[in-house]
C-alpha cells in the first residue's frame, strides 16, 4: 500500500513538476516586456519582485506544509500559479505585472520545499529513501525536458501576438490543481510540540546556527541556487546582445534545457564515482566558470560555455538538494528546504538589480564577468569550509529537532 502511495504521489508531482517548467512564456518574455516599454534593468526588477514576495512568504510556508499537511500547501501554490498567470492575459504595464509576479511569487512559494519534502516522505514511507536522489533526478529532468519542449511551442504561439503565451500557459498551470488535489499525505513524524509563529523561528535557529553541518550545507547549496537562477534570466538578454533572431530562441533554449535534464538524470552516477567533495568543487567552478568565460567570449563562442554551465546545473540541483534532505529531520523537512529557497531568493532579490543596471549601462558582458566573480569567491569559499570541516559526508539521520516546550532541562 505504502509503495501504490509513493508511485501515485510521484506521478502527480510529475505532474505539478511540468505545470511550472512548461513555460510558454519565458522563451519571449523579454521581448513581451520590451513591446511594452521595458528593458534588461524592469526585467530583473520585475524577477527580483517575484523573488522577494517568494521570500517573504517562503518559511512560513514551509512551517505550513510541516503543520498542515505538504498536500495543502502545494494544493494552495497551484491554484494561485493559475490565478498569476489568468491575470497576466489582461496585465498592461510596469505594475500590473508586478501585481501579477507578487501573485506567482506567492503560489510557487507554497510549492517549494513541500514537494521535495512530500516526495522523500513518500519514498521514506515506502522503505525506498535511498532513491530519492535517483527520483528527483528525474522529476528535475522531467522539468527541463518540459522547459525545452515549452521553448520553440512558445516561440510558435508567439508568431500570433507575443501576449498569446499566456493564454496557453494559464491552461497549463490549472493542471496542477487536480494533480495536487490527488495527492495523499504519506505517514510521516509530525512537528512536536504546540504550533505556534514563534516555532518558525526556532527552525530556522536550528538550520542555521545549531547544526555546523546543515548550515554549511544550505549556505553552498544556495550560493549555487543563485547563481544557476540569475542565469536563467541573463540568456534571453545575451542572446539580444548577440543579435540571434528570434527563431534561434526558440532553438536554443530548448537545447539548453535538455541539456540540463539529460545530465540531472546521471547526477547520481556522477556523485558516486566522483564522491561529493569532488563534485561540490566540480559545480563551483563549472557554474561561476560560466559567468566569467561567457562575458570574456563576447561573441559567438560564448553559446559553448552557455551549454556547458546548463550541464553543470543539472548535476548541482538534485546533488545539493539530496544533500540537504539527508541531513534533515522529517518533521520540519520542508521548512529547513524552505529556509534554503528562501536564502536564494532574498540574494537573488538584492543581486539582479544590480546586474540588470550593469547589464543596461556597462553592457551585458560586463555583468557576467562581475557575477562570475563574485560566485566563484563565495561558492568556492563555501565549498573548501565544508571539505575543511569534513560535513559533507554527515550519517543518515544524525539530527534531531526537539520543540522548546518538549526539551528537557539538560542541554
Amino acid at each position: 500500500m505504502a509503495q501504490r502511495t509513493a508511485e501515485n504521489n510521484i506521478i502527480r508531482l510529475y505532474i505539478i513538476k511540468l505545470s511550472k517548467w512548461l513555460m510558454l512564456t519565458m522563451p519571449v518574455l523579454f521581448l513581451f516586456y520590451r513591446e511594452n516599454g521595458l528593458g534588461t534593468q524592469e526585467l530583473f526588477l520585475l524577477k527580483a519582485v517575484y523573488s522577494f514576495s517568494i521570500v517573504v512568504l517562503e518559511v512560513p510556508s514551509g512551517y505550513i506544509g510541516d503543520v498542515w499537511g505538504r498536500k495543502a500547501s502545494l494544493i494552495l501554490g497551484s491554484i494561485l500559479g493559475f490565478v498569476g498567470f489568468a491575470l497576466y492575459c489582461a496585465a498592461t504595464g510596469f505594475w500590473t505585472f508586478l501585481a501579477c509576479e507578487v501573485i506567482l511569487g506567492a503560489g510557487q512559494s507554497f510549492i517549494s520545499g513541500s514537494d521535495s519534502a512530500l516526495l522523500y516522505d513518500s519514498l521514506q514511507e515506502a522503505g525506498k529513501k535511498e532513491e530519492y536522489l535517483k527520483t528527483e533526478g528525474r522529476i528535475i529532468s522531467a522539468g527541463n525536458f518540459a522547459e525545452a519542449l515549452a521553448a520553440p511551442l512558445g516561440v510558435l504561439i508567439a508568431m500570433a501576438s507575443l501576449r498569446t503565451p499566456f493564454f496557453f500557459q494559464a491552461a497549463v498551470a490549472f493542471s496542477a490543481i487536480p494533480a495536487a488535489l490527488t495527492l495523499v499525505e504519506p505517514v510521516r513524524q509530525k512537528l512536536g510540540g504546540r504550533t505556534r509563529p514563534g516555532q518558525v523561528l526556532e527552525i530556522v535557529r536550528f538550520a542555521l546556527k545549531d547544526h555546523e553541518v546543515l548550515r554549511a550545507s544550505i549556505i553552498y547549496s544556495s550560493i549555487m541556487g543563485t547563481a544557476t537562477l540569475a542565469m536563467a534570466w541573463f540568456v534571453q538578454p545575451y542572446f539580444a546582445y548577440l543579435g540571434l533572431a528570434l527563431l534561434w530562441y526558440g532553438l536554443l533554449i530548448p537545447v539548453l534545457n535538455l541539456v540540463t535534464g539529460a545530465v540531472s538524470m546521471h547526477a547520481w552516477r556522477l556523485e558516486t564515482g566522483l564522491g561529493r567533495d569532488a563534485v561540490m568543487i566540480l559545480i563551483a567552478l563549472g557554474i561561476a566558470g560560466g559567468y566569467l568565460l561567457m562575458g570574456m567570449a563576447g561573441s559567438l563562442t560564448g553559446l559553448v560555455f552557455l551549454f556547458l554551465f546548463y550541464g553543470v546545473r543539472g548535476v548541482a540541483t538534485p546533488v545539493l538538494r539530496n544533500q540537504i534532505n539527508e541531513i534533515t529531520p522529517s518533521d520540519i523537512r520542508a521548512t529547513v528546504l524552505s529556509v534554503r529557497s528562501l536564502i536564494i531568493r532574498l540574494a537573488f532579490a538584492c543581486l539582479s538589480p544590480l546586474l540588470g543596471w550593469q547589464a543596461d549601462r556597462a553592457g551585458v558582458p560586463s555583468a557576467l564577468v562581475n557575477a562570475g566573480l563574485f560566485f566563484m569567491v563565495f561558492g568556492l569559499g563555501a565549498a573548501a569550509y565544508i571539505i575543511h570541516k569534513g560535513t559533507s559526508c554527515v550519517p543518515r539521520g544524525e539530527m534531531v529537532y526537539t520543540p522548546r516546550e518538549t526539551r528537557s532541562n539538560h542541554p
